[in-house]
């Protein structure tokens, strides 16, 4: 897991390189791109078995997870790589909530704390950057809902788990994170849409070094999905998930080295928040 979150962190580090050559829905496309030939190469290998049945849930899944990517590169290169990356590990605190109205499971008494100490984080890190303009304010709340559809990306894969092969959800994502950002980039061509430049942009031809980056952070997706599958497959889920959050940790040191000022007292503070909220679930998840 550690591997896993390293590397994820490694995909951020790459896409705060690029931000200044390539836009966001590029770097989704290109992330996408690399990471459907490993995945293809091993359904060739070793074809797939699965019964199917809910191909509408598998793409609701593909889009959805899409549609998170969009926002995800998107606060990287707008709002910093450590406040990004820790609205991103918000998704279980969402989880949490979506599965009392999607599910109908209630929370016990630790899960409300932490659900409290969770959205408490999230706003140490959101209210001081309302002093920075509605711009500002709009990137955060883009980083935001983020968590809200990574979330419900992975209540989707619950619902496809006992129908699909791993790599046939994997493969739903992955080619809908082609075939959306194509679209997203022939729109950008024709038409200039500042308001919704994370989901509309123009192709942008890398260059020199950006292609390495590029791949860099292709394989490093890879490489991140596939250790992230074996923790979950060797470890407990609750104790696997806590040290998750490392990705956190890196996406900081990360975010220093290049540049990112260093998150201020109230931001600490939530990141701080944000960690203990989601070890906390998860090790209540272990426990059902």
């Amino acid at each position: 897991m550690l591997i896993a979150s390293f590397s994820f962190a490694l995909v951020g580090a790459c896409t705060r390189i690029l931000r200044d050559s390539v836009s966001s829905v590029e770097i989704v496309f290109f992330r996408n791109l690399i990471g459907v030939l490993f995945i293809g190469y091993s359904v060739f290998k070793r074809p797939l078995v699965q019964k199917g049945g809910k191909p509408l849930l598998l793409v609701f899944r593909g889009v959805i997870g899409t549609v998170a990517l969009y926002t995800f590169f998107y606060s990287i290169t707008t709002i910093g790589l450590a406040e990004a990356i820790t609205y991103q590990q918000t998704y279980p605190i969402f989880i949490a909530v979506f599965s009392i109205f999607v599910a109908g499971e209630g929370l016990r008494r630790n899960e409300w704390l932490a659900v409290l100490l969770g959205f408490g984080g999230i706003c140490f890190i959101f209210m001081p950057q309302m002093n920075g303009g509605l711009l500002s304010a709009r990137n955060h709340i883009i980083g935001i809902s983020n968590a809200i559809l990574t979330g419900f990306a992975y209540m989707s894969i619950r619902g496809l788990s006992g129908y699909y092969d791993t790599r046939s959800i994997v493969l739903s994502f992955m080619i809908s994170g082609i075939v959306l950002p194509l679209i997203s980039m022939l729109i950008g061509q024709f038409y200039d849409l500042p308001s919704l430049d994370f989901l509309v942009a123009k192709y942008v031809q890398p260059q020199n070094s950006d292609w390495l980056w590029v791949l860099v952070l292709g394989i490093a997706a890879v490489v991140g999905q596939i250790f992230l599958t074996k923790a979950f497959s060797y470890g407990k889920a609750g104790i696997i998930s806590a040290v998750g959050f490392s990705n956190i940790v890196f996406s900081v040191i990360f975010g220093v080295f290049l540049g990112d000022p260093s998150p201020g007292t109230l931001a600490f503070v939530g990141i701080v928040l944000v960690i203990t909220s989601g070890v906390i679930i998860s090790w209540q998840a272990k426990k059902k």
